[in-house]
């Protein structure tokens, strides 16, 4: 089943509150023919955006080709949280690569903070830039945990930008009784993700870059000796220099190479009424939460004053047929007054995750690169990956090297057995959560 289509319609955007509160651009006409070009992008997400507006910026002849709309995918779906360093935490990073890796993991993570914050005020993307992420747990020894790695953080990187949350704080801020405290990560923060996507594609096509939209490659053939690498769609090809698979949680077959280490799972978010009357102790300041569940829970407030949450996940092809009542159980363990409160959107996304949690940076054949499976982490680091592109095909592969150093390997079980072990396992660790074990 093609991911594209099994759970969308053709060229629309789901239900979502983003969707029902953002211009989109264009629309950007199909391919219609033959094309030549100095790069290709495929997918028009987070990645494929950056990625087409640098390139552009420094003069490259960009054509992006996308199956549905520009922000189509998980880059405008997603919960908008933008947090610090990668899924693994440092010290794991430290242990799994050294040091001197792991500094240089964390100063990229930084960089792409900073890079999403310039983005937005260079190009003057109405995405709503908000600092603050509260970590939350449910436990004294996680809290403790959490303080051990806070206290690392500040004294090995110098990050001191964190606020401990005890049990009372955590509760006043949060509005829920459910924790044992956290830490409040000023140097994270949220966005309004669609209108970032939205801002990237209007950005990259004033830069000069050609996008277009309903547009599926459905092959990529690599370069060959005096020959360039092709794109192959149902109504065009692009011959280029350089292709760019940017279509992470959606790649398909396009790219074994990836196929293999980056596994699509989906992921729901649902959106409640206004709670500015009803409840308002929920979120006090206007910043964004996360919890440390397997199935991670993730949660902030709107412009409109809606709860926009996320939570639940599923590892097949199709979403569920109720996605508000998917989202609604985790919501009501940590907020049960709003048992009966009105949800106006709920939706799904697929994204891509990796065996380790850690983006795979890499070139799978001659002619191509790609950057997918950015695990959860993708507001800010798929739009740094795009520059990353943009910089390593001009010959500056320093911090594209960094990244794909640490590729993770592939899943285990082949092309046919992979999902339903990865299943099994991933239903096993929810289980956990549901038994608070």
């Amino acid at each position: 089943m093609n991911l594209l289509y099994a759970n969308d319609r053709r060229g629309a955007y789901p239900d979502s509150w983003y969707a029902a509160t953002a211009l989109p651009p264009g629309p950007y006409a199909p391919l219609g023919g033959d094309r030549r070009a100095d790069v290709c992008i495929v997918g028009g997400g987070f990645t494929g955006l950056s990625a087409a507006l640098h390139l552009a910026g420094r003069g490259a002849d960009v054509v992006l080709i996308e199956a549905q709309r520009v922000g189509f995918g998980a880059s405008g779906r997603n919960g908008g949280q933008v947090n610090s360093g990668l899924r693994q935490e440092q010290p794991d990073l430290e242990r799994r690569y050294g040091m001197d890796a792991a500094r240089a993991l964390w100063t990229l993570a930084e960089d792409a903070k900073t890079l999403l914050r310039d983005l937005i005020g260079q190009h003057r993307i109405d995405a709503r830039w908000r600092p603050g992420v509260a970590q939350t747990v449910y436990s004294t020894s996680e809290l403790d945990d959490l303080n051990r790695l806070t206290d690392h953080m500040a004294t090995t990187y110098g990050y001191d930008r964190t606020e401990p949350l005890d049990r009372t704080a955590t509760a006043e801020l949060i509005g829920s009784t459910a924790f044992a405290g956290g830490v409040l990560d000023w140097g994270a923060g949220h966005i309004h993700p669609l209108r970032m996507a939205f801002g990237l594609a209007r950005a990259a096509a004033a830069a000069g870059a050609t996008l277009h939209e309903g547009t599926e490659a459905t092959r990529i053939r690599p370069a060959t000796p005096g020959q360039p690498a092709r794109v192959e769609t149902p109504i065009g090809t692009v011959t280029a220099d350089h292709v760019i698979v940017a279509a992470n949680g959606y790649h398909g077959g396009l790219d074994r190479q990836t196929a293999a280490r980056v596994l699509p799972i989906n992921s729901f978010v649902l959106a409640t009424e206004p709670l500015t009357e009803r409840a308002p102790e929920i979120l006090t300041r206007d910043v964004a939460a996360v919890d440390t569940l397997f199935v991670v829970n993730y949660w902030r407030k709107t412009e409109d004053g809606r709860l926009l949450f996320g939570g639940g996940e599923s590892y097949g092809d199709r979403f569920p047929p109720d996605i508000a009542a998917t989202v609604r159980r985790p919501m009501l363990r940590i907020y049960p007054q709003l048992a009966d409160a009105r949800i106006d959107h709920a939706w799904g996304g697929t994204l891509g995750i990796t065996s380790l949690r850690l983006p795979f940076f890499g070139r799978p054949a001659p002619g191509v690169w790609a950057a997918a499976g950015f695990s959860g982490q993708g507001v800010a680091l798929a739009t740094l990956a795009g520059r990353l592109l943009s910089d390593a095909i001009h010959g500056e592969t320093a911090g594209f090297d960094t990244m794909a150093a640490m590729a993770p390997p592939p899943f285990p079980g082949g092309s046919t057995l992979r999902r339903p072990i990865l299943t099994l396992a991933m239903l096993w660790f929810s289980l956990r959560d549901r038994l608070g074990v």
